[in-house]
């Protein structure tokens, strides 16, 4: 997996969550290409190649980021 950075990663992760909620509730081709474009930014980001497995790397990127957190004692979340 890439070293993604975890700002970055929390950034697409809510961009993905926003356009797919939107995509639910009213599908349109330009929802449709938004929706693609954040799911390729994913799995680039995360070095994988479906967004299950995006967002399940991302997950991970996130919880090592707070265990990195929490280890330097640094509980605030912009790591």
């Amino acid at each position: 997996m890439h070293n993604a950075d975890p700002m970055f990663i929390r950034t697409l992760l809510s961009r993905y969550a926003d356009v797919q909620l939107r995509f639910s509730e009213r599908p349109t081709q330009e929802l449709r290409w938004l929706l693609d474009d954040v799911s390729y930014q994913l799995c680039a980001s995360t070095g994988t190649r479906t967004v299950r497995d995006a967002l399940m790397a991302a997950d991970g990127v996130l919880e090592r980021a707070a265990a990195a957190r929490s280890r330097s004692g640094d509980e605030s979340p912009a790591a």
